[in-house]
This record gives structure tokens, sequence and C-alpha cells, in this order.
């Protein structure tokens, strides 16, 4: 990894963060958000390294020196990592970072600790770690990762420097995994879900995946041309093969992009993910109204919520299907 490398992703980032180095010019706390697979976690080790490396060439770090290994080893005493104990990152997560940090460095001067999805701190977490990031003490340098910065407090904001990092482009990314071997369609189907190219990988090798596209397709289907089957169907091949909470979640958004096609091959758009089906998109387009389709896929958002706030899958589902067939 170089920062040359990181630069393919985010060359804005990478650009104004290798400048701050040459400058010594580094903020003490950073904010890095942006979608999942944009690079957040891989550029704040990069940076860590070359805040810790004591053999830096100008803003590269060497890679060879304790420090850097023992950052790619992920066993630096000085740099701690802290990632939500459940569903959220609690009060005494951050204690402990606190005390960790009270302690003098063991291997140099400066410390480091990134925070991932920092908006599921708990308040009372949040809370603490706006202390800790008023009063850092001796040298340290912050990184909070999120996905959604709108749930974080304004105040934490306030004192971080935020850093937007940039989607990667869709298509760079189907065009990766079809020279990986991977079919078109698929490929569209999973960078539909992910930005993460790695996941949209692992998508793509798992078979649980291909045969979900294939039954979320036969209820979007059905649910046009045979709606009193529809019930039936998720006894039939829904509930079987989506079993646990993650995976109707998958199915749910999977189910989206169906209406949201058929939304965009009423607009005329050709930007659809199932275009191997345009020849059914474009007779369900014509059989329903926009208005429908759209209050249609509100419904699918009504029912991910829903199904975060941990409600029965089988009567979500049961309910969700009625509410479609209502449009």
């Amino acid at each position: 990894m170089s920062w040359n490398t990181l630069a393919n992703k985010q060359p804005y980032v990478v650009r104004l963060l290798t400048n701050s180095i040459k400058k010594e010019r580094l903020a003490h706390a950073y904010l890095f958000k942006g979608n999942k697979g944009t690079g957040k976690k891989q550029v704040a080790l990069h940076l860590t390294k070359a805040y810790l490396c004591r053999m830096r060439d100008s803003s590269e770090p060497c890679g060879q020196c304790p420090d850097c290994k023992r950052i790619d080893s992920g066993n630096h005493p000085d740099v701690h990592l802290v990632e939500p104990d459940g569903q959220s990152i609690k009060i005494e997560q951050v204690r402990k970072l606190q005390k960790e940090f009270s302690y003098l460095g063991l291997e140099s001067k400066s410390k480091a600790y990134i925070i991932e999805h920092a908006e599921r701190m708990t308040t009372q977490a949040a809370n603490s770690l706006l202390k800790f990031l008023e009063e850092p003490g001796q040298k340290t340098i912050a990184f909070l990762l999120t996905e959604n910065p709108q749930q974080l407090l304004d105040t934490i904001l306030s004192r971080c420097q935020i850093l937007t990092f940039a989607p990667q482009s869709q298509a760079q990314l189907i065009q990766a995994l079809m020279d990986k071997g991977h079919p078109e369609q698929l490929a569209k189907t999973a960078v539909a879900l992910t930005n993460d190219l790695n996941e949209a990988e692992d998508f793509l090798e798992d078979e649980w995946f291909v045969q979900a596209r294939r039954n979320v397709l036969k209820l979007g289907e059905e649910l046009f041309e045979r709606p009193q089957r529809a019930l039936l169907a998720l006894h039939e091949y829904w509930h079987p093969h989506f079993k646990e909470k993650q995976q109707v979640e998958i199915g749910l958004d999977l189910l989206l992009i169906w209406f949201k096609d058929v939304f965009l091959t009423q607009l005329e758009e050709d930007s659809v993910v199932f275009s191997d089906y345009k020849n059914i998109l474009s007779v369900q387009a014509l059989q329903s109204s926009q208005s429908r389709v759209q209050h249609q896929m509100m419904q699918i958002l009504e029912a991910k919520r829903r199904l975060n706030a941990n409600m029965n899958i089988q009567l979500l589902m049961e309910q969700l299907v009625l509410r479609l067939q209502e449009g």
C-alpha cells in the first residue's frame, strides 16, 4: 500500500493529507465520511504509519521500520482501533481508550486511535469522547470513520477536520468484477448493493446470492402478473431462502432495486440494474403509474426500517406483500 495506490481511489483526500504531512500541519482529529468501500480505514492506517514512522521519506512511510511493520500486523501498542461492541460503541470502550492514552507511549511519544462506525457511539460514549477530543494530552492523532455523519454530535464534528471520501464509479467496479470472470448481470446487481469491491466479490462467489437474485426477480414478476400467488410465493421460496435478518435485508434491497428499475423504465432511462429483464420491466412500467411505483418503493423502505426494529420477519414480509399489492 502506498499513497499513489490510495490516490487511485481518493485523489483529493490523498493530495490534501500528503501536503499536510510535508508541511507538518496535520490536524489532531479527522472525520472521514463516505460510503463503505471508499478506503477510509486504509487511508487512516496509512496516515498513522506516516505519523509514527521514523524513517519516512517526505510523506511516504518506509514500510520497513518496526512501527510500520507492527501497524501492518495490527499489534502496535500505540495504535488503537475501536469498533462497535454489538450494535453500538459503549462508554466503557471510550473510557478504556482514554486510560490507554494516559500512559506514555510504549514505542514512541505519539499515539493514534481509529474509531470505526463512529456514528454508533452511545450518547454517553460520544460525550466522553468529546472531552477527549478537546483535551487529547500528549501528541495524538484521531480518526473517526463514518457512513452517516449526520448522526454524530455537532460538537464532535466541529472539533474534527472533515474529509469526504468520494464513492467509486459503478462502471469501474463492474468492469473490475468482469475482469475477474464474473458475469456482467451479476456484477451489476452486486455493485448496486455495495460500493465495496471486496464485498461485491464475496456476493458473487456465494451461490446463496445468485439464488437470492432469482427469487427476488421471480417475486417481482408475481407481484405484478400473479398478485394472488404472492403470499404463497413467500412460503414456497422466499422464507426458506431468506432466513436470517441480514439475508432478509439483502432481499429487500434487491426488491427495491426491482421497483426502482420499473420506475426508471417509466422515465425511459436506460440505467436499469436488471437489464436482462428489460422486456418484463417494460410491461410492468406500462401497467402501473409512477406514483404507485413510488409508493411501493416507500413501502419497502418502511419494511427495512421495521426489520431493523426487530419485527417478526415472516409477519413483516406478509404485510409488505399485501401493501405492495395495494399500491
